[in-house]
């Protein structure tokens, strides 16, 4: 312990050494206050930048242009920030290609050329002939910024329904194609927002919410979710109602059916957890939806059906989740009976392939397939190629070929063809990656958080680098909604690990990599230990010999950039630089906006006063200290971001930016056209990414 105190007591000491050095600090653009406050509980707590909450006022926009040419004009003094876009594009200029999926008689996967935009859809007759271009979402827009958000068949493989999402809103709209000759239909549904396409019969039902007031489009509350049913050659404001509560406007439902459009479940949540569920059998004209779940303390979700029983997927008091088969004849909890029993490791999803029950198991954050009959036998397992992560096994109940993909951080993904009934697997497509695997190392180590926990990390860098503790390093973590967070290969990295720098990644409490007890004990009252699990990464890395904190970056987005600007403001010593991203800043107002109500399940209500008492204990807004010295922070956000709206982050910028008493630059940059993440085009990618990597190193002092 007496290491790190005199290590952190040097480069602290370091730090302000290369802030005198400095000539002066930097003069950002003006931020005005207005008063403005709020009362929870008896407290007042002020807020003098909500202004910057209306993004269509033209003060907010003039704050945004200014802000952002600031940035890109402190960008601009980076020698080599071209020099590593270059490189990126290099990187990325490659074919990839998607795990294949079978549709009826045809084969699907995706594909990039490389430096597209977008990912293009292509068909094939057979695993063997020569795939032709199904859907090309480049040609939706010029510039790339709308992109397709999902695909969804009909029952009988007749027709592909997708979304389009524009300018990577939430926000989405139906088409449909008839697959046999690729022509579009009549169809266009319009402002739908977290829901797919269930088919069924001559349709699909999907959910949707209301249709926002004009100017309130990407921060207005979404409230009052209904399902409906579409008739193929009819219009949406035709589509029949299916259910609607009005009396609970923010317990939202959601449709699914079974592959065969039998039977549609009724899905509905109060938040990011929780669901209720009720069944009803589609072939059976009039009857009534069958209730399975009433309450929303557990997750359960129905993988498909065998003559009319129902296979789900729970972890209904077992928190590291189970099978169980539903009789609807009898569809009482205490009736149902168990096919897969819970097991030492986190079983994160099954399919119904073949006949069998091929499940995924997490064990330490690696991929382990088991498979089952449908007894629940165990009959197998698949003999993967090594320590990663694997996806794939997707298909129908009488399909017996399927595939997989394998991959980790330094292990680009390799795509496996398998045979059921052998239980063979065999190389379908190797990864074209320019990157060399076999002159990088990964490695998983536990460390001890605060109250001695232990944590998993992975840390990634040259085979050969000498670990000499000042490593240019970069520190990534999640911490919540019970999402694991898993070492995928991810080829922006590669100008980090070139460049003798160290890529790690911590697996915190409040995600889902050790079940709903790991989950929970990183949510609500709780939260302060994914704090605390992230700082003691931290200090990890110190100790063991990869950094120091006058070479340490942390990085997190949305819920992982709450968790940069709380550790920020905890321990700002600890850290070089820091890359807070799209994140829940404000935790005292953020169910105000779109979807935010949804996370009072994680974080907790300011309605009730011990959950306030905790959000405004860790809140990054409202903890950040005027005087102190902060390490250098490129915030991001963007226009478009209707998940966590980018006033989090404008205010989160102008309050730090006030209490900046050092030189190290508080700078935002807001994407335009760009929202939360998903469908950004390729080319913003590498422009994004290239200048977060040349400001990690240039605030660093490292020249490469």
């Amino acid at each position: 312990m007496r290491n790190i105190t005199y290590l952190l007591i040097g480069s602290a000491i370091l730090i302000v050494l290369l802030h005198n050095a400095a000539p002066e600090p930097l003069l950002y653009p003006k931020s005005a206050t207005i008063i403005a406050s709020d009362k929870y509980h008896g407290v007042t707590v002020s807020d003098p930048y909500r202004w910057l909450e209306d993004d269509n006022s033209l003060q907010t926009k003039a704050w945004v242009e200014k802000q952002n040419a600031f940035t890109s004009s402190y960008l601009r003094r980076i020698p080599y920030r071209r020099k590593i876009e270059k490189r990126l594009k290099e990187l990325w200029d490659y074919p990839t290609h998607s795990t294949p999926f079978q549709k009826g008689n045809k084969i699907y996967f995706y594909k990039n050329e490389g430096l597209q935009n977008q990912s293009v859809l292509y068909v094939q007759d057979t695993p063997n002939s020569e795939a032709r271009i199904f859907l090309d979402p480049n040609n939706f827009s010029k510039d790339g910024t709308v992109a397709l958000g999902g695909i969804y068949f009909s029952n009988d493989n007749r027709y592909m329904g997708y979304a389009i999402q524009r300018a990577g809103s939430d926000w989405r709209e139906f088409y449909v194609l008839n697959v046999a000759t690729g022509q579009l239909l009549a169809d266009h549904l319009k402002w739908l927002k977290f829901s797919g396409m269930s088919w069924s019969g001559e349709g699909f039902y999907y959910n949707a919410f209301p249709k926002p007031t004009e100017g309130d489009e990407l921060s207005a509350s979404n409230e009052n979710s209904k399902v409906f049913y579409h008739r193929l050659g009819t219009k949406q404001e035709q589509d029949e109602l299916i259910f609607f509560d009005p009396k609970t406007p923010r317990i939202s439902p959601y449709p699914s059916t079974t592959d065969d459009g039998r039977f549609l479940m009724l899905y509905r949540s109060k938040g990011t957890y929780g669901q209720s569920l009720a069944v009803k059998d589609l072939s059976k004209p009039g009857t009534s939806f069958i209730p399975i779940v009433a309450d929303y303390s557990s997750e359960i979700s129905i993988i498909d059906h065998i003559d009319g029983q129902l296979f789900a997927i729970t972890d209904r008091n077992t928190p590291n989740r189970k099978v169980v088969l539903i009789d609807l004849e009898n569809p009482n909890e205490s009736s149902w009976k168990t096919i897969i029993n819970e097991q030492e490791h986190v079983l994160t999803n099954v399919n119904l392939v073949g006949n069998k029950l091929f499940a995924h198991y997490m064990v330490d954050i690696v991929s382990e397939w088991s498979i089952y009959d449908l007894d629940g036998n165990r009959v197998g397992d698949v003999n993967l190629p090594g320590a990663g992560i694997s996806s794939g096994f997707s298909g129908k109940k009488d399909q017996m070929v399927t595939w997989y993909s394998f991959q980790s951080i330094v292990r680009p993904p390799t795509i496996y063809q398998y045979d059921i009934e052998s239980g063979v697997s065999s190389l379908y497509q190797s990864s074209m990656a320019k990157f060399d695997q076999e002159s990088f190392v990964l490695k998983q180590e536990f460390y001890s958080s605060r109250d001695g926990t232990k944590i998993p990390i992975f840390i990634a860098h040259k085979r050969d680098l000498h670990i000499d503790s000042q490593r240019p390093t970069l520190l990534y973590a999640y911490g919540g909604f019970n999402i694991p967070i898993r070492p995928y290969f991810n080829k922006t990295l590669s100008i980090i690990l070139e460049n003798d720098g160290v890529y790690a990644m911590a697996n915190l409490r409040g995600g889902g990599e050790y079940g709903e007890e790991w989950h929970q004990s990183g949510m609500l009252e709780n939260k302060q230990n994914v704090f605390d699990d992230f700082i003691a990464a931290s200090e990890y890395l110190i100790t063991a010999g990869y950094t120091s904190p006058t070479k340490l970056a942390i990085r997190g987005g949305s819920n992982g950039g709450l968790l940069i600007g709380a550790v920020l403001n905890q321990r700002p010593d600890l850290f070089r630089v820091a890359f807070p991203e799209v994140g829940v800043m404000d935790m005292l107002r953020y169910e105000k906006f779109t979807i935010g109500w949804a996370w009072a399940v994680e974080y907790g209500s300011v309605i009730e006063r011990n959950h306030f008492n905790n959000l405004h204990r860790y809140s990054p807004l409202h903890n950040i200290r005027s005087g102190e010295y902060y390490p250098s922070v490129l915030i991001y956000t963007a226009d478009h971001d209707d998940r966590v709206v980018p006033a989090h982050s404008f205010k989160y910028a102008a309050s730090m930016q006030n209490a900046q008493a050092g030189v190290a630059p508080i700078l935002i940059r807001i994407g335009t056209s760009v929202g939360h993440g998903a469908g950004k085009p390729t080319q913003k990618r590498i422009e994004e990414y290239a200048e977060k990597w040349a400001f990690m190193f240039y605030e660093m002092g490292v020249d490469i």
